[in-house]
């Protein structure tokens, strides 16, 4: 196993929740059940089954042909998937990517970080996040290329953004316009209110939840550590 495979492996391994886990990997590389059981050779009920956790926990035999197939199908794919999980390793003063072992509710998220809730709030019972990533805007607006902007995410964009050091919304929301992969909803850590139509308006388009917080970066880690 390479890298990559043996935290995968591990994470699942750890996992209270090896389904679970399971399932929060397989939707990382976008790969459907149905696919994934082909490859496998067995049925898609199997998969459901495993990510369900209604089957006694996966051997390390099961894990490895997971794993396999997972970096395989994204091999035939164009390896994209893996490849950009590789690249995001390389440290940032800019960011931090942190990753949840098992989905939390973007509702849980929310009211753990004191937030407040300012557009697409019917949106956030639909989400599930799979991590987060603490972002010193100013850092990562000013040293990261719009090309290299989507390294934020780490290995999938379902996660909470929460930026620091903002003085007004509209530049992480034009920078997040402009980049492929979207977060799933975006924190502005020590802003009060939000007065910009421009950020709302992208927010709105994008389909993706602002959220205010007054409460200090370091304080939120603490409070999201918990599910780390």
């Amino acid at each position: 196993m390479n890298e990559l495979e043996r935290q995968i492996a591990g994470e699942i391994t750890l996992s209270k929740n090896p389904g679970t886990s399971m399932k929060k990997w397989r939707g990382i590389f976008g790969i459907t059940q149905t696919e994934l059981a082909e490859h496998l050779h067995i049925t898609p009920s199997t998969i459901s089954d495993y990510e369900g956790n209604r089957r006694k926990s996966p051997g390390i035999n099961v894990i490895r042909r997971f794993i396999e197939a997972l970096v395989e199908i994204d091999h035939k794919n164009g390896g994209m998937i893996v490849k950009r999980i590789s690249c995001d390793k390389k440290p940032s003063e800019a960011f931090k990517v942190y990753d949840f072992p098992e989905p939390i509710t973007a509702n849980k998220f929310v009211e753990k970080i004191g937030g407040k809730v300012i557009t697409n709030k019917r949106k956030l019972k639909e989400i599930h996040l799979l991590g987060y990533s603490l972002v010193d805007s100013f850092k990562a607006i000013i040293d990261l290329p719009v090309d290299e902007f989507s390294k934020i995410y780490g290995p999938t964009p379902n996660r909470g953004v929460i930026f620091t050091r903002v003085n007004v919304g509209r530049s992480p929301m034009v920078a997040i316009r402009v980049t492929k992969f979207k977060p799933s909803l975006v924190v502005y850590q020590g802003l009060k209110k939000m007065d910009d139509p421009i950020a709302i308006k992208i927010s709105e388009v994008e389909k993706i939840p602002i959220v205010l917080s007054t409460m200090p970066a370091e304080k939120m880690q603490e409070k999201l550590a918990k599910y780390l």
